[in-house]
């Protein structure tokens, strides 16, 4: 997955319409990996692609044109698994089907847009705020949001702890991120996947409201309340909690988690080995019953989240008894075994 990305947008680019042509520019740009990719397959090695969220607006026809060989794992919109090995005991995801903030969303916006094909979530927006971010040089700026005082309880208002929580994390993170960008100014402007007009931070960032409720005023109103649909849209065999999902963003082993529940421990499933991407961090556990569960890191030479997490992929031999594992290229050649890291 995120093999193309159409998020890691600073909010100055261009505004465009059309999420395809977009994306044959990125292949045009990148034509040299393509052709490599495309090489690779020519000499008879299959290549598979998994969907992530950065590209869950690319059209499978794009990729057909630039790869023709190339095997596509969809399911549900802007998802797929890939399920492979002998015994089709090994499951290949991109992961972010079970994060909150970056599974395909068709529900929160949708009587605003007044359509279905609104599937960008809050990840989306967060992306390309933290790109511009990134761009300007990490600009120290002091910020003022406004700040919920009001904790809920968990027990008697799990609807309303959740949406605290939500609220906790974007606090958390746009206080992090200073870009320089007013809180105020419309900003992101849409006219790709459902969206067409013109949103500022103010628009998803939840307050407390009139009534008493927290909400984002304009997009992703009472984000909380529809994760129990997009779960059932999204094809989640086994459903969680908006307060778990949410939770998850502060919790490292919340994919690892993920993975057993929908895998590994449900009896619904022969699976033995789970690959996940998404986090950029490489993780790797062997369970007790010996299956594993692998995230494979990132590819990429230039890990903003984790310097040292660099270059980094699995190995996954099929047979009567499955071995994974987890390397790092190094920049002399040669390679670094991670199997053995702690996750802890």
């Amino acid at each position: 997955g995120d093999f193309l990305d159409e998020w890691f947008l600073p909010l100055n680019y261009p505004k465009y319409k059309d999420s395809s042509s977009f994306y044959r520019q990125v292949i045009k740009t990148n034509q040299m990996v393509i052709d490599q990719l495309n090489d690779v397959m020519e000499k008879g090695i299959k290549v598979v692609y998994v969907v992530g969220n950065h590209d869950i607006t690319l059209d499978s026809s794009v990729l057909s044109e630039a790869m023709p060989k190339l095997v596509q794992a969809r399911d549900a919109k802007g998802l797929g698994t890939y399920i492979t090995g002998d015994r089709d005991e090994i499951a290949i995801e991109h992961g972010h089907r079970y994060d909150v903030f970056s599974a395909p969303d068709t529900v929160s916006n949708r009587e605003l847009c007044g359509n279905d094909d609104t599937i960008l979530p809050p990840g989306y927006f967060y992306a390309r705020l933290a790109t511009s971010w990134i761009v300007q040089g990490h600009p120290p700026i002091k910020k003022d949001y406004p700040v919920v005082t009001t904790v809920p309880d968990v027990k008697t208002n799990p609807d309303q702890y959740g949406a605290y929580l939500y609220y906790r994390v974007l606090s958390s993170e746009f206080t992090r991120m200073t870009q320089i960008e007013p809180f105020e100014d419309r900003v992101f402007d849409l006219n790709i996947a459902g969206f067409n007009g013109k949103y500022s931070m103010k628009d998803f960032y939840p307050i407390q409201q009139a009534d008493g409720t927290i909400s984002a005023p304009v997009l992703f109103k009472n984000f909380q309340r529809n994760w129990d649909e997009r779960q059932e849209i999204n094809q989640i065999q086994v459903k969680n909690s908006f307060v778990q999902a949410i939770a998850g963003t502060f919790d490292k082993d919340y994919f690892f988690k993920q993975a057993k529940m929908q895998y590994l421990e449900n009896p619904q499933r022969a699976i033995e080995v789970v690959v996940f991407g998404h986090t950029h961090v490489p993780y790797f556990q062997k369970l007790d019953n010996g299956k594993y569960y692998v995230n494979d890191g990132t590819w990429i030479d230039n890990n903003n989240l984790d310097s040292s997490a660099t270059r980094t992929f699995a190995v996954i031999t099929t047979g009567s008894t499955d071995q994974a594992a987890l390397y790092k290229y190094m920049l002399d050649g040669s390679l670094q075994d991670l199997s053995g890291i702690d996750n802890k």
